[in-house]
């Protein structure tokens, strides 16, 4: 039998090394089995056993990162699901049982995408097809994937997204919500810039979860919740360690105003907000509503005869 063989990254010529957009990629992972079995062992000795709080925190090691691994298929969800019970036989820790309630998830989406092919292009519930997107300007879609739009949580997600390939499932949510919510952006823009960007980036859950954001996927968040990425950070990242390790021109501030930059005079270098907290809120309130109130039309007008 002939031997499979391969090439070496470094033979090849064609890839880019002046600017080297992968440093960063390479600096935090490590892909292949072995990578993903060195993974898995650091979550089960560490974050594991806190699991239920230390994923909401961005600024800590709190969560597994073994999606990048899972994705490419270096290490099976079933073979994580059985290290964590032997690594947890007594089923004594409530945070192992939220993980595996998050792998659950991750079968879920599988399941969508099997009976919905068209998961990443085609609204989940139909209705959406209604739902009155606004075409963001280039100003304000650029901003949002650069990590300029002035919010430093979303800001911070989106330029670890860029220098890493993966950004904390929390800062993921306020990022999602900011662009469908705050700025009414269809939220395949956000599927298709997170498909170009992450290295988790899964055919499944990627859009399965721009849905459940946007409202229009299967068990989606309520239309009336909106992330608020103030408040989100000043609970999840209170001391601002998250921020400063992704926007240098912030990382002055103490941690009361780092929050809230464009309410301080000597911010220098990041930009104003791109647009209000409160305005964009009630827009987008103001457009849920309408979507269902149109579809509490249609359920009305479509309903079923009764005949004598």
């Amino acid at each position: 039998m002939k031997q499979a063989c391969s090439d070496a990254l470094t033979e090849w010529s064609l890839l880019p090394v002046s600017p080297d957009w992968s440093g960063g990629l390479a600096e935090t992972w490590e892909p292949g089995e072995a990578g993903a079995q060195s993974r898995l062992e650091d979550f089960l000795d560490g974050p594991a056993e806190d699991y239920g709080t230390g994923r909401d925190i961005p600024g800590v090691e709190g969560t597994s990162r073994l999606s990048p691994h899972l994705r490419f298929g270096e290490i099976s969800p079933f073979r994580v699901w059985h290290e964590l019970r032997r690594h947890f036989p007594r089923e004594t820790t409530p945070d192992v049982g939220i993980f595996r309630s998050e792998l659950g998830w991750r079968e879920f989406c599988w399941q969508l995408l099997y009976a919905n092919p068209q998961l990443a292009t085609r609204n989940y519930r139909p209705d959406f097809d209604r739902f009155e997107w606004q075409q963001p300007t280039a100003a304000e879609l650029e901003a949002w994937e650069q990590g300029r739009t002035g919010y430093p949580l979303v800001d911070a997600g989106m330029r670890q997204l860029w220098q890493t390939g993966w950004m904390h499932n929390r800062v993921r949510m306020a990022a999602a919500s900011f662009l469908v919510k705050n700025l009414l952006a269809d939220w395949r823009l956000g599927e298709a810039w997170f498909w170009d960007t992450l290295v988790d980036a899964d055919a499944a859950s990627n859009p399965a979860n721009w849905q459940w954001v946007a409202g229009s996927g299967a068990d989606a968040s309520p239309y009336f919740r909106i992330f608020n990425p103030v408040t989100q950070s000043k609970k999840f990242d209170a001391d601002g360690r998250y921020l400063r390790e992704f926007i240098p021109e912030l990382a002055h501030m103490d941690r009361r105003a780092i929050h809230e930059p464009w309410k301080q005079p000597d911010v220098q270098g990041y930009p104003a907000p791109v647009v209000g907290l409160p305005e964009s809120r009630e827009r987008a309130l103001a457009t849920y509503q309408r979507l269902r109130e149109d579809r509490q039309s249609q359920d009305n007008v479509s309903g079923p005869e009764i005949s004598g």
